[in-house]
């Protein structure tokens, strides 16, 4: 195991991401998703990943959970080295996977069985507890198909967070949502992440959506996927998306977005 490098402001550094490249071959073609990607998350930090399609964001987080090996490369988490998935990194995806045959309380006890460690009681008041967090207590036995879009994803949210991981990654969780069901839940995942202080890193292609939940926003590049550039957000928090103190940043992200795009349709 490694020292742990700290961040500027010398917080204990949970993810480092060391020039991580990786490459698929599609169609007979290679596609270069990432090219050294080098990234420190401090622990505690909201950090979130934007960028057009193709540049490599949701294959970077599928790096950092375990499921991909990089080509080149390396992630430490907790200062060792990630060499598959692990219980301390789990992924909550624009998906809820729920299982339907199971019901709300059934399901994020089914995330506890990660944690052999408790007496099924202990689980049982731990999944009580996080349907409460998330606002579902009183649909805890309702089944998957009794439930609207916005509670699968509160359910999946409860099971995400129930075996208590150290790293919470977020693939787009609340793209496929109408806009009043996105807002409440932003609502929901910053008070959660201010009680927790969970290190989340959260992958969009909403830019408001990013300024709304980010300590930090990095813009990642396609073609291959790099690093464009990295957004401090020193907004105080609870965040309203709809607040006027959001645009200065929203519009600066957005004019350097576009301006990822316009330099790829040129290479």
């Amino acid at each position: 195991m490694e020292p742990l490098r700290t961040s500027s402001d010398n917080r204990p550094a949970k993810l480092i991401i060391e020039e991580v490249s990786k490459s698929f071959v599609a169609s007979r073609a290679v596609v270069h998703a990432l090219d050294n990607i080098s990234l420190t998350v401090p622990e505690g930090e909201f950090l979130c990943l934007i960028g057009p399609s193709g540049c490599g964001k949701s294959t970077l987080l599928d790096i950092i959970a375990g499921l991909t090996k990089p080509d080149a490369g390396r992630v430490l988490a907790d200062g060792k080295v990630v060499r598959g998935p692990g219980q301390q990194r789990l992924v909550m995806f624009q998906e809820s996977a729920l299982f339907p045959w199971l019901d709300a309380f059934g399901n994020v006890m089914f995330g506890l069985k990660l944690r052999p460690d408790l007496t099924n009681h202990e689980r049982r008041k731990i999944a009580d507890y996080y349907l409460e967090l998330v606002g579902l207590e009183k649909f805890k036995h309702a089944h998957v198909h009794e439930l609207s879009g916005g509670m699968k994803q509160r359910v999946a949210l409860a099971r995400a967070l129930a075996p208590d991981p150290q790293v919470l990654l977020m693939d787009e969780p609340f793209a496929a949502l109408d806009a009043l069901t996105r807002d409440q839940l932003y609502s929901d995942i910053q008070r959660i992440w201010m009680e927790s202080r969970k290190t989340i890193v959260f992958v969009t292609h909403n830019v408001r959506e990013a300024v709304c939940l980010g300590d930090r926003v990095i813009l990642m590049s396609p073609s291959p996927g790099r690093i464009a550039q990295v957004f401090d957000i020193p907004l105080p928090r609870p965040r309203d998306i709809n607040s006027p103190d959001l645009a200065g940043y929203a519009y600066e992200i957005a004019a350097a977005l576009k301006g990822t795009l316009e330099g790829a349709a040129y290479e």
